[in-house]
């Protein structure tokens, strides 16, 4: 099949590779020159383990393309996927100004029959306003052309985006009852036939719920963190070991084990702006979502957790102290920062007068630019780029860990605890059990494990 996908970010540029790499035709356009210029050329603009090969792969064999030519996108695909970014606004709703423009640009080209595909995460409603931007072009151009609007979300973890696309658990497709729903729905059924030859993987169901489900399905998982991170600060100060209640409340068949890790609060590109979209929609509705708005307030919180313990054991004010930091993009196998908790240290221990060395095994290109955006000039003096996780640990007070990279699980504390002023370690991702620390000779503060005795 002949698709086009709009925007080449992470669900644009994963969706396309992965779609070229099943024998489709696959026309990949996006505004930003420069990035299409990188794609042309063998480059990749975003972190995605695995991505770069089938990127390769199915651009050298022809069936996959990348263009800034918006005419020549909108005459290559049937299908055509609005996969542009849905940041979010002042107020917290989703920006859909580029879902929009994606949508009148089709109507500005469009001379048959579309299937438009809201790929991007959007609230309820999106796909009719897609529907009205669309016929106000159509209208312009006194065209007769045909379309209809199918929702069709995406559920990718970054750092395993490929594989839950190339092997998704569900798959999602809301399209209307008309006679170009249906038709929509066939083209969609035949372009997802793979996935579903051993398994049926699709749930059908009208646009609007589709739309819901995504939001719905990043709400869950952000209440069952927060709500682990509350019990984990909790079990702090009451002596419980938050990692023995997970496993225990995790082998129940109705909770299971997964999102109930207590850490540092989540981050990202979907979690927290699809919590806020979603509190957003309801208070339009003149609904008040009592948890969502918990959930929100007690990530925001938690990011603050690691440098308050940092303070705790150093004192108010750091200055003429220094600190190590392991890990800077919101979770492993990615270079996002964004809502990283790791921002939010560093801007602690900046604000008590502390100087940091960070490292993250990917996410130092990109962490060099959002804390440039994040911290003034003579801030950004007081934060090290290091080469290596030991080389973060030349002078430093202590050792704070924020994202769980594989890299970080085993490493030499021999050698930690030689570089270490004082052989402390602040563990945001609990990466480590205390009783072993505490026999290696360190102080060990983890999320919900910090003040745990055993005797």
């Amino acid at each position: 099949m002949k698709i086009t996908i709009i925007g080449t970010g992470y669900v644009g540029l994963v969706t396309g590779a992965c779609l070229a790499e099943l024998g489709n035709d696959v026309f990949c356009l996006d505004v930003d020159q420069a990035k299409i210029d990188l794609l042309n050329n063998g480059g990749i603009p975003i972190h995605e383990p695995g991505l770069d090969e089938v990127v390769a792969r199915n651009h050298a064999a022809g069936r996959l393309h990348f263009s800034t030519d918006v005419a020549a996108s909108v005459a290559h695909g049937e299908v055509q996927f609005i996969a542009v970014g849905t940041p979010p606004d002042e107020d917290g709703s989703a920006d859909l100004q580029y879902v929009l423009a994606a949508a009148r640009n089709i109507g500005k080209h469009m001379t048959g029959f579309k299937v438009i595909v809201d790929k991007s995460t959007v609230p309820v409603g999106t796909g009719d306003r897609v529907r009205i931007a669309l016929q106000e072009e159509l209208h312009k151009r006194a065209s007769d052309a045909s379309f209809t609007v199918v929702s069709n979300p995406e559920f990718l973890k970054e750092g395993a985006a490929v594989e839950d696309f190339m092997r998704p658990d569900r798959i999602v497709i809301g399209h209307d009852s008309s006679a170009e729903g249906l038709q929509a729905a066939a083209l969609m059924k035949r372009l997802y036939a793979p996935f579903n030859r051993n398994h049926e993987r699709t749930f059908w169901m009208d646009v609007r719920s589709a739309e819901f489900t995504k939001y719905a399905a990043n709400a869950m998982l952000a209440t069952r963190i927060s709500f682990m991170n509350e019990l984990a600060n909790l079990a702090d100060n009451v002596g419980v070991d938050i990692e023995a209640v997970r496993r225990g409340i995790g082998s129940d068949p109705r909770i299971g084990h997964s999102f109930l890790y207590a850490g540092a609060g989540y981050g990202g590109s979907c979690f927290p702006k699809d919590v806020q979209a979603l509190e957003r929609t309801a208070r339009h509705y003149e609904q008040d979502l009592q948890i969502l708005r918990a959930v929100e307030s007690v990530n925001d919180k938690q990011k603050l957790v690691l440098g308050r313990k940092v303070l705790s054991r150093f004192g108010a004010y750091l200055g003429g102290k220094h600190f190590a930091i392991w890990g800077l993009a919101f979770k492993p196998n990615t270079d996002d920062m964004r809502e990283a908790p790791a921002r939010v240290l560093i801007r602690q221990l900046l604000d008590a007068g502390a100087t940091v060395a960070v490292y993250d095994p990917v996410a130092m290109p990109e962490a060099k630019r959002v804390l440039a955006l994040d911290l003034s000039a003579a801030e950004q003096a007081r934060v090290r780029f290091a080469d290596s996780p030991m080389d973060t640990l030349t002078g430093a007070e202590a050792l704070a860990i924020v994202t769980e990279w594989k890299a970080f699980r085993s490493p030499d504390f021999d050698k930690i605890k030689a570089a270490l002023k004082h052989a402390v370690i602040f563990d945001g991702r609990n990466l480590f059990e205390p009783d072993v620390m505490a026999e290696l000779g360190f102080e060990y503060h983890g999320i919900g494990r910090s003040v745990l005795t055993r005797n």
